[in-house]
């Protein structure tokens, strides 16, 4: 739509101006009509980046939500872990700091780096766990490792979702004539969330 109205705009423009060349049109009427036009175009352009910049923010938001519960999951795990394994000190330490870091990333780079960190060492806690058949049978183990695995694949579609906002907005920051609207005010480039969804999957495998 923003495209359409972006063209009629501009044939618009051009077909005044050269209207005006061969005196079709006078330019006392010509300039104030371009004037409102280019307005026009203007505000069209930065309620659209407005509007991309919005989506993106709202769909990190979304992310956000599923790690919130992630975090919130993981103390409860480490204790029923520990119910079975209490000498595994060094393993639950490495959970909790990563944890820990986790909680205080800023940026989507932070996070998603910080996000690696933390399933690794989930990895490393569910690998613990394999040495243990009691605690594998717990239900309450079972269940911690279900709503786990059901965390892990909405903040791999809030990250698609995510991911797929941040492109089109980057993309039209980098298009004229757009980007001399970003550049005017500034609009920069959002980083993208990039996490292992590979590396999730397996932290969270239920075997039986």
């Amino acid at each position: 739509m923003e495209a359409i109205f972006t063209i009629l705009i501009t044939l618009t423009i051009i077909v005044l101006w050269v209207s005006a060349l061969f005196d079709k049109i006078s330019f006392a009427i010509n300039l104030p009509v371009t004037g409102i036009l280019l307005i026009l175009l203007f505000g069209v352009l930065y309620n659209t980046l407005i509007k991309l910049r919005t989506r993106v923010r709202e769909a990190f938001a979304d992310i956000d939500v599923q790690l919130k519960r992630r975090y919130n999951l993981i103390p409860n795990l480490v204790e029923t872990v520990k119910g079975y394994a209490a000498h595994e000190k060094e393993v639950f330490e490495k959970v909790t700091e990563a944890r820990t870091r986790a909680m205080s990333a800023k940026t989507p780079v932070d996070h998603a780096q910080a996000e690696n960190m933390l399933t690794g060492a989930l990895k490393t806690l569910f690998a613990v766990s394999e040495n243990y058949p009691q605690l594998r049978a717990s239900e309450n183990f079972l269940e911690l490792q279900k709503e786990l695995r059901d965390t892990e694949d909405k903040i791999q579609a809030a990250r698609r979702f995510y991911n797929t906002n941040v492109r089109e907005y980057n993309i039209k920051i980098q298009s004229l004539p757009d980007k001399l609207i970003a550049s005017l005010f500034n609009f920069k480039k959002e980083d993208f969330f990039e996490i292992e969804e590979a590396a999730v999957r397996e932290s969270v495998q239920v075997k039986f």
